[in-house]
């Protein structure tokens, strides 16, 4: 992979030069009304070349630095609702022994089902 990267880079470099070379022509150049320059072609497209570069670096930067706010809004988020699970569970629980507290305290809770059935037809006294 390495191997590649260099030729890639080189031949691109390669290029470069040899277009630089071939378009030496002077160009001029309005910026403003009233403002020109005058400068080789080859100067005028690596240049542009460059300012469209460090324009996709600062997007991609700025990217970056949107995504990394945007993890870390979600991590806060995400560490709210663990503590809202946390706290649900408790509630639970604590409702669940309630609950147990209450059934054992209701008159038939001593009495199971099995035994009930176990003597059908006979009556209490």
């Amino acid at each position: 992979m390495k191997q590649l990267n260099f030729l890639l880079i080189f031949s691109f470099g390669l290029a470069m030069v040899m277009f630089t070379l071939e378009n030496t022509a002077p160009t001029t150049v309005h910026f403003l009304p009233g403002m020109k320059t005058t400068m080789p072609l080859a100067a005028l497209l690596l240049l542009v070349g460059g300012v469209g570069a460090t324009a996709a670096w600062v997007f991609a930067v700025w990217t970056g630095v949107a995504r990394k706010v945007e993890t870390l809004q979600r991590q806060g988020e995400f560490e709210a609702q663990q503590v809202r699970i946390q706290e649900l569970e408790n509630d639970l629980q604590r409702y669940r022994a309630t609950v147990d507290a209450q059934l054992g305290l209701l008159p038939a809770a001593g009495q199971s089902s099995a035994q009930v059935d176990a003597v059908p037809g006979t009556a209490e006294t």
